[in-house]
């Protein structure tokens, strides 16, 4: 994961500073990305301590097509609270636009029951998308989409993926979908009977708030250590049947978590 620090260090380098939303202000730079080939490990952080049932819960979450924080909640992850309505309703955000995307002449579209069929059965497609940006429901989301698309890309056996992201909260944010995008990527794989290979992330707007400054200075004094092992304790049946028990991750030895408030 150095690659990673080199990109926090790009961006105290080089970001510039902007207002955002959020009235903390980010240094900001445009355009960036990570390659991560996780037949070297499971692309996790070492140099602070990630909240790994979060990882794991919410992505689950995503797949199931919920969009009510409810499910989260029973498994003690609050990391949408903050967006939620007081029936925990988050709007057709993440999970709703992977399953059941609205169309006027087709009712709605399983955009991830679809990807798995093409994979299997037309892996040399140009297709094999999954789209959140729903232009037409964005007011109807709590956030819109960070992370709004990814493309898969099959050689060989082997199972490559490229997200998108169109805003990129380097400190919080995006140590965590990497390692939710590579988990999902080693989900298909196993669905599909192929080799996860190569999982590649590319920025928009990537920042670091202003309030994230000392602690990504604090992160890049510390040494990455070695990559921990993802393996499944079982082949569900689908990818819709993977629990949160099927998941292991073995051998995650972090330094200590770097506290930092979400901005909202």
């Amino acid at each position: 994961m150095q690659n990673y620090l080199d990109l926090l260090q790009d961006v105290l380098d080089n970001g510039k500073f902007k207002q955002d939303r959020t009235g903390i202000g980010t240094y900001s730079v445009f355009c960036r990305q990570l390659r991560f080939n996780l037949q070297d490990g499971f692309p996790l952080l070492t140099t602070k301590k990630l909240h790994t049932p979060s990882i794991i819960h919410e992505l689950l979450w995503f797949i199931s097509g919920q969009t009510n924080i409810q499910y989260l909640n029973q498994n003690k992850i609050s990391i949408w609270n903050e967006w939620a309505d007081e029936q925990g309703e988050l709007g057709p955000i993440y999970g709703h636009q992977w399953r059941a995307w609205d169309s006027q002449n087709h009712g709605h579209i399983d955009q991830l029951a679809n990807l798995l069929e093409q994979i299997s059965n037309n892996p040399s497609s140009r297709r094999l998308l999954v789209n959140a940006w729903n232009v037409g429901m964005l007011d109807q989301m709590a956030l819109p989409p960070c992370h709004y698309s990814f493309q898969f890309y099959v050689n060989d056996g082997v199972l490559d993926c490229l997200f998108n992201m169109r805003s990129v909260d380097i400190f919080l944010g995006l140590p965590f979908n990497i390692a939710s995008y590579a988990l999902l990527t080693m989900m298909i794989a196993e669905q599909t009977n192929l080799r996860a290979g190569e999982l590649i992330w590319s920025g928009a707007d990537v920042h670091l708030y202003k309030n994230h400054l000392q602690q990504a200075k604090l992160q890049l004094t510390r040494t990455p250590g070695r990559l921990p092992k993802l393996i499944f304790s079982r082949k569900p049946d689908s990818l819709f049947d993977y629990t949160f028990n099927d998941v292991q991750i073995n051998d995650y030895t972090p330094q200590a978590h770097i506290p930092a408030k979400v901005a909202v």
